[in-house]
């Protein structure tokens, strides 16, 4: 009876743990079929198969099935032949599925020749390729040059000196063959920049171009601003063209200015030198008189020393003497005389 009762008791355990299995394995397959199954239903529709191994693979992979299934529906649809495979492989390689897929279809509505190798290096090299197709469908306009940059117009001399402010906008359209190592719109701003100051700068007056703005047009177009770019330059618009400073003139007044201060500085330095030279010669008069005084008192020591040596009598002094006052004499009676005829003149 006891092993009647351990059997029963076995039983009821043995279908207790069966019923636990089947519920486990029925909540395992409700969740695979919810998660694989529908999207596996979702392309088997849509006419775009996706095996549902391919679907467990791409989970297990690290690969978001749903993004590759959508994709591959959207290329399907639009009649491209691209696979499965080379989508997975795009996602992996880190590149936007959905971005490349829907540029390949607007490329192939507006009858564009893009390639899904194409888009995809296009995508892997940073650049928005939904966004390049749509560019080069519609054209988008670039303003020259950036208001971003801090500054509105760009600013140029003529000939004549006269200062020139221009605004250029430029329409480029995006050229899919070069977009993959282009240079990006600040080159295509930098260059139209350049050429705006060369037109300008190689004109004879600022009237010639105020008359006649298009001629900045033609000549940056003839440039060819658009080689080595990922874009092609459709039109070059000169929105505006202001009159600014009158450079020329103001160079010169200030060279004038430089000028005026170069010879205040040498005429200083002329003036410092004629100075410096009178005090010299100054100093020079003060010397020679020193000599003379000098001289003057050798004199009498000569007449002395004539004296000892017996050279020169006492009749000879008062007679030298003598010669001295008849000639200090007739000094003060002509200086007096200079001195009536200029008064009584």
């Amino acid at each position: 009876m006891m092993l009647a009762l351990l059997a029963q008791e076995g039983g009821a355990a043995f279908v207790t743990m069966l019923v636990i299995v089947v519920v486990v394995i029925g909540l395992t397959a409700l969740v695979f079929a919810f998660n694989y199954g529908t999207l596996w239903l979702k392309a088997l529709l849509a006419g775009a198969h996706v095996g549902i191994f391919e679907i467990i693979g791409m989970r297990l992979r690290g690969v978001n099935p749903r993004v590759i299934v959508d994709s591959r529906i959207m290329v399907t649809k639009a009649g491209m032949p691209v696979k499965t495979v080379e989508l997975e492989t795009h996602y992996l390689a880190g590149g936007n599925v959905i971005s490349v897929v829907r540029a390949l279809i607007a490329a192939s509505k507006a009858r564009m020749d893009l390639t899904f190798n194409q888009a995809c290096a296009i995508d892997l090299a940073g650049r928005n390729v939904l966004e390049a197709v749509r560019t080069s469908v519609n054209p988008k306009v670039i303003d020259c040059p950036e208001p971003v940059g801090g500054r509105d117009t760009v600013a140029a001399v003529a000939r004549d000196g006269i200062q020139l402010r221009a605004k250029a906008r430029v329409t480029v359209r995006a050229n899919l063959e070069r977009l993959v190592g282009g240079a990006t719109e600040e080159t295509i701003i930098a260059r139209v920049g350049e050429g705006i100051v060369t037109t300008i700068g190689s004109s004879e007056t600022y009237k010639v171009v105020l008359e006649n703005p298009d001629i900045i047009s033609r000549r940056v177009l003839e440039k060819g601003l658009d080689a080595g770019t990922a874009f092609e330059i459709v039109s070059i618009d000169i929105a505006d063209v202001d009159v600014g400073e009158n450079i020329g003139a103001k160079l010169q007044a200030d060279q004038a200015e430089a000028d005026k201060r170069v010879a205040q500085a040498l005429a200083e330095r002329r003036r410092a030198m004629a100075v410096a030279r009178e005090q010299e010669m100054s100093a020079l008069v003060a010397e020679n008189r020193a000599k003379v005084v000098l001289a003057e008192a050798e004199v009498p020591k000569a007449i002395a020393q004539a004296f000892r040596e017996g050279n020169l009598g006492i009749m000879d002094y008062y007679a030298l003497k003598n010669i001295q006052a008849d000639t200090g004499m007739r000094k003060a009676i002509g200086g007096g005389a200079e001195q009536g005829d200029s008064s009584s003149g």
